[in-house]
């Protein structure tokens, strides 16, 4: 049913309910005058019929109220909606309704993380405010084979073909759509290439969505909760895990001048090792301190042990309270402790690419410590590289990541990234060398040779074996002058516009602040924007950044 339907459907039952409500009123109301002479009113014969009509007609103001009230629309008070200085746009094209609360729901976890927002459908849009606005997240899907919904139609007659200043507007873009059309998410790619050629800027890479797969929306909430500097809001629908043990964890870079990175290796706890692709996703649920978790107890008066229900369970508090974002202290003093485990959201999940093959028997990850600015430890990299012990239970989740996956034939392969980035490109790299496919160059940065090649031992063989036809190194930190992967672009420009003239795949991974715009303004300027536009369009310029 359309967002209409149903709004005139939930009127129309209202109204209903009135006339029904109505009805029992005015029958209770005949009942009790046949009754008066029983000794049911205290009047005066003169008084007792004004005063019954007023009590019922009052009673049915007050019940007509509360029905407008429960039927008003949802507003919500704390959004700035029409406010040209809000710091967030949230726009959304809807066809069955979806994209709308999609948007709706976006705009509630942004006010939740203390940002104003404007919400508005693209039919609300145009040039004016477009060219104002700053910020912009839009949520929009595609109809039949790749068109807009009826209600964007002039957005895209007045708006969308025109040329435009946005240079000054950083986005980002959902799009939904359905798998089963050639023009998968076609007006979120058309609306997404009309606002890179104006000239604004990617918060992130737009994340499709297959017929409301939950995992892509996830992915998209993760993004919302690094924008808003929010990354603890907890997730729409959390992921069903599985449990998983934590295998081995090294420290790959010690002495590095950057934060520490490590390779973890993690097991299914039940020894069947589900299926994924190179390119996928790792969604970790992480945990707080035991120290945090102590200290909460302490000050609420609480005792760990006790057991109560939780996310389908019987759970100790403590492991109730670790998995979960911590309330505060002052309202759980007057709870049971049941009545607190009912009020706990678990913590969202956290990403990193897989680094490793089922062939290989476990999940490898490359993580970098990252540090709050307090110094402290972040949730999700803190719990996997400090807090959990090697044996303990990580729970984990695999999301497939299409968008990201190998080529599907012999073309030539370029892979491009920086840091942590390698994980994505290493379990490509494998996938390649499984499929008998050596035409792949890998162009890498970091910060030092000496301390900051992570899998150098995997890189250097692969290169000595055949499997790696190039590889490339810009490490910044080893030379006066900073270098980066994008200057290896400018370095190597001829070769790589061979590769790119024999129909090679690009997949970057990493940094989305610095390396990944860097590169992608390389890369336009080898091959024009318009080439590095359709190569994105058939599957050939693919990115993993965050």
């Amino acid at each position: 049913m359309s967002t209409l339907g149903e709004a005139q459907a939930h009127v129309s039952r209202a109204w209903l309910g009135n006339v029904a409500v109505a009805a029992l009123l005015v029958a209770i109301a005949a009942a009790l005058w046949r009754l008066q002479d029983g000794g049911w009113w205290i009047a005066t014969p003169g008084q007792d019929r004004w005063m019954a009509a007023g009590a019922l007609l009052l009673g049915y103001a007050g019940f007509c109220g509360w029905i407008a009230w429960r039927s008003r629309p949802r507003h919500r008070p704390s959004l700035a909606v029409g406010d040209a200085q809000a710091r967030v746009l949230v726009a959304y094209a809807s066809q069955t309704g979806f994209a709308q609360q999609l948007a709706e729901r976006t705009a509630d976890l942004l006010v939740t993380a203390g940002i104003t927002v404007d919400l508005r459908s693209l039919a609300q849009l145009d040039a004016n405010i477009l060219s104002r606005c700053e910020q912009a997240l839009f949520v929009v899907s595609t109809t039949g084979e790749g068109d807009p919904p009826d209600a964007a139609l002039a957005f895209v007659r007045d708006t969308l073909g025109v040329s435009m200043p946005l240079a000054s507007l950083r986005y980002g873009l959902l799009a939904l759509g359905d798998r089963e059309y050639a023009h998968f998410c076609g007006f979120g790619h058309a609306l997404d290439s009309w606002l890179r050629r104006n000239g604004a800027t990617a918060l992130f890479d737009l994340i499709e969505v297959d017929n409301g797969d939950a995992g892509s929306l996830r992915h998209w909430q993760h993004h919302l909760g690094l924008l808003a500097d929010a990354p603890d809001l907890p997730d729409w629908q959390a992921p069903s895990y599985t449990a998983w043990r934590l295998a081995e964890r090294t420290h790959l870079n010690p002495g590095s001048a950057g934060g520490a990175c490590f390779h973890l290796s993690l097991a299914p706890s039940d020894g069947a090792l589900p299926a994924w692709e190179a390119g996928d996703i790792a969604e970790i649920g992480p945990r707080n301190t035991p120290a945090a978790v102590d200290i909460f107890l302490a000050s609420s008066g609480h005792h760990g042990n006790t057991m109560v229900a939780f996310d389908g369970g019987h759970h100790s508090l403590a492991d109730a309270l670790a998995r979960s974002g911590l309330p505060t202290v002052g309202n759980a003093r007057n709870l049971t402790a049941q009545a607190l485990a009912d009020t706990l959201q678990p913590l969202p999940h956290r990403e990193y690419s897989i680094a490793s093959l089922p062939g290989d028997g476990a999940i490898h990850l490359l993580l970098r410590q990252m540090r709050r600015p307090d110094g402290s430890l972040g949730l999700g990299s803190g719990w996997l590289t400090t807090t959990a012990a090697v044996g303990d239970t990580v729970a984990l989740r695999i999301r497939s990541n299409p968008g990201f996956h190998a080529p599907a034939d012999d073309r030539p392969l370029i892979l491009i990234g920086n840091g942590t980035g390698l994980a994505g490109l290493r379990a490509l790299l494998k996938a390649r060398i499984a499929e008998g496919r050596h035409r792949n160059w890998l162009l890498f940065g970091e910060r030092s040779r000496a301390h900051d090649l992570h899998y150098g031992d995997d890189l250097a063989l692969w290169q000595a074996q055949g499997w790696l036809e190039r590889c490339d190194y810009a490490f910044s930190r080893d030379q006066p002058e900073r270098r980066y992967v994008q200057h290896l672009l400018v370095d190597h420009a001829p070769a790589l516009q061979a590769w790119l003239a024999e129909g090679a795949a690009v997949h970057v991974c990493g940094s989305l602040a610095g390396m990944a715009p860097a590169v992608d303004a390389e890369l336009a300027r080898l091959v024009g924007r318009e080439t590095l536009e359709r190569m994105a369009a058939e599957g050939c310029y693919r990115r993993d950044v965050y």
